[in-house]
């Protein structure tokens, strides 16, 4: 299966509190939270493929973790079904 992203994301792990609040913001759904916790003990967001560049991840956040680039132009990415 092939997904398209538009933009991408720079997530600062070890700056984020893990409130989870970019989870139910990003539009495309490919924010989830992961297993692994950060240095201060946090579980952080993970980004999968389909990423628009949207920015609510950036504007939610209260950390300010996220970096959010546009492509020019959409990348493709193969992701198992």
């Amino acid at each position: 299966m092939q997904v398209e992203s538009r933009g991408t994301i720079t997530i600062d792990v070890e700056r984020c509190k893990g409130c989870e609040l970019c989870i139910p913001a990003c539009p495309p759904d490919v924010l989830s939270m992961s297993t692994e916790l950060n240095e201060k003990g946090y579980a952080y967001p993970e980004l999968t493929p389909g990423c628009t560049g949207c920015g609510a991840c950036l504007l939610i956040c209260p950390d300010f973790v996220f970096e959010v680039y546009v492509y020019d132009k959409p990348v493709r990415h193969e992701v198992p079904a």
